[in-house]
């Protein structure tokens, strides 16, 4: 347990200097608690990505402890504010069970998790290092590569595959995607595969094509196994801020979305958009990375998280 906070206080360094180094910095240069205080603690809320309503509410959280504790020196508001924060986002995860603990049921029913995104975020590699942890726990992994409007994504996919040592199911660039899935499934149930894992197209040429595509995969996988997808996964850059947010309102439009995979969280100074994912559109960060590494993509556990940024 110790390692591992250690190990994400130092790969969460850019976003704890920032976020919660800027607090440090505004309360330093105070010398009384008022309302000008607030609406600079509001405006560092709103740039660390939490949103304007959540922001608006810790803030006024934050006033309602002030006054009952009867806070006068800004050197202590700093601690009541993390802790409102940290209280936030704990009780937003209270109930999430552990990603990396999903098993199949049966020998020809595996565990299907479908990936989706835009390109550039990080998609291909977040697959290969989920597929590669389920491996490290004895279970069968196999890849699908659906992605198949770039010939570079199957390229891509089969390197990650050959790199672990895991199967990967995929047809000629150009394929129907759908077309990929259902062969690709009814070759996991022949081969008792345990977990299947879903690459999809990152980019199509607009809304309704996208929407299209990502629903008739939805049909051609209940055709198969009718209760999957078990996840369904969209994959975002944490670096591109409020725009990341907007892919997930987007997205969740399309398909409903299980959990997110925040990718490049150690590069990023915008450490509010886990709390603001999951209070906005009601879907949990599941996974993070926060390197380059096999071993960088780490399950998020809300209370490791939490005591590495604010702690």
């Amino acid at each position: 347990m110790l390692s591992i906070v250690k190990t994400l206080k130092e790969k969460l360094a850019k976003t704890r200097n920032s976020f919660v180094g800027k607090i440090a910095e505004t309360l330093s240069l105070r010398v009384k608690v008022d309302e000008s205080l607030m609406d600079d603690l509001e405006e560092i809320l709103l740039q660390a990505d939490i949103g304007p309503e959540l922001s608006m509410h810790i803030i006024d959280e934050l006033r309602e402890t002030i006054r009952i504790n009867s806070v006068t020196e800004p050197a202590t508001v700093q601690e009541h504010l993390l802790g409102i924060i940290s209280k936030k986002l704990v009780d937003d995860y209270e109930d999430q069970k552990s990603f990396f603990s999903l098993t199949s049921d049966s020998a020809n029913c595996p565990k299907i998790i479908l990936i989706v995104g835009v390109n550039g975020t990080g998609k291909t590699t977040s697959i290969g290092k989920i597929a590669k942890t389920f491996k490290k726990q004895n279970k069968t992994v196999l890849l699908v590569a659906a992605d198949t409007f770039r010939a570079a994504a199957i390229e891509q996919l089969t390197i990650w595959a050959e790199r672990s040592d895991i199967p990967i199911f995929k047809k000629e660039a150009g394929t129907d995607p759908s077309s990929v899935i259902f062969d690709g499934l009814n070759h996991a149930k022949a081969k008792n595969i345990d977990i299947v894992l879903i690459d999809t197209a990152g980019r199509q040429h607009n809304k309704v094509n996208l929407m299209n595509e990502l629903s008739k995969i939805g049909r051609t996988i209940k055709k198969v196994i009718p209760e999957a997808p078990d996840e369904t996964l969209l994959v975002l850059d944490s670096t591109t801020g409020q725009n990341a947010i907007s892919q997930a309102h987007f997205f969740n439009e399309i398909i409903p979305i299980s959990g997110v995979i925040l990718t490049k969280f150690d590069g990023t100074a915008k450490g509010g958009i886990v709390i603001a994912i999951k209070n906005q559109l009601n879907i949990p960060v599941k996974l993070i990375g926060i390197g380059e590494t096999i071993d960088d993509l780490k399950e998020f556990n809300v209370n490791e998280f939490a005591d590495a940024l604010f702690h």
